[in-house]
């Protein structure tokens, strides 16, 4: 049992470490698109009660906003 929950913490820091590593190189409208999505998406699942439709709808609304608001 303590194996399994080091072995999955040590997964889950690799895994955020990766994802983190990919946006080294994004614009400030990238990363407000990318930011706007996971807000959005954790605010619709919410709303949503857990919905995968909640979820991608306010991933879909979240990265729009998040795309616009860099807009010049």
């Amino acid at each position: 049992m303590k194996k399994t929950s080091i072995s999955l913490r040590g997964t889950a820091v690799v895994l955020a470490l990766l994802v983190l590593s990919g946006c080294a190189g994004m614009t400030t409208r990238e990363k407000n698109t990318a930011v706007g999505a996971a807000i959005g998406g954790v605010a619709g699942n919410i709303i949503g009660g857990g919905s995968v439709l909640g979820t991608a709808a306010g991933a879909a609304a979240g990265g729009v906003i998040g795309h616009q608001s860099t807009k010049k």
